[in-house]
């Protein structure tokens, strides 16, 4: 499964989003176990003030000091779940979205040991969870809520996985995830994907 993953994200081509936004990256880690490879989520502490409540993967803005992206995902990453970049391997990266906070979010794939320790930053987190990588694969596990973005009804998906509902950007990465390496072909018609809508959405935040 790993190796079918990592062959399909080194031969997809690296899209761009055509946006003029501050950038940000996350990391999408995911266990080496041979038979049964796991995700790693975060969610989010109640107590913040974006993102609240929220299930995520380790991620953040990138710093003025950051010498790349995968530099972003790696130091957030170890901020936020104590995980060293030792112990991540690199797979490849998804396609980039823009979140609704007016960032460009550029996701990270990366391999880390299953036995490898992970502690939450209890001033970001509430607590660190895993789910298999094999649940996402079930089509039963995907469903749709829809939104209205700027007189548009759209279907955007979403998973519950035991207590948690895992939705919004995360959810995007991981149908991303499934259609690059494992041809899982989900539609999905998220409106800022589209360059002009993305325009419109970060004006009306700053307005």
């Amino acid at each position: 499964m790993i190796n079918k993953l990592y062959k399909a994200l080194t031969n997809n081509p690296e899209s761009e989003l055509a946006v003029d936004l501050p950038e940000a990256a996350v990391l999408l880690p995911i266990t080496d176990h041979p038979r049964n490879p796991e995700i790693i989520f975060t969610l989010r502490a109640a107590h913040l003030s974006t993102h609240s409540g929220e299930v995520a993967f380790p991620g953040g803005k990138r710093d003025e000091s950051d010498q790349s992206l995968w530099f972003t995902a790696l130091r957030e990453s170890y901020e936020e779940i104590n995980l060293t970049a030792d112990h991540v391997t690199p797979l490849g990266r998804l396609n980039p979205l823009a979140s609704r906070f007016g960032l460009k979010v550029v996701p990270f794939v990366g391999l880390i040991p299953s036995q490898v320790a992970l502690t939450p930053n209890l001033d970001e987190l509430d607590l660190i969870f895993r789910a298999p990588l094999a649940f996402f694969l079930e089509p039963r596990h995907l469903k749709f809520d829809q939104i209205e973005f700027f007189g548009e009804f759209y279907q955007i998906p979403y998973f519950c996985y035991e207590q948690f509902k895992i939705w919004g950007l995360t959810a995007l990465m991981l149908v991303d995830l499934l259609n690059i390496g494992f041809d899982a072909d989900i539609s999905c018609d998220w409106p800022q994907r589209d360059p002009e809508i993305i325009d419109k959405f970060v004006s009306m935040k700053n307005k």
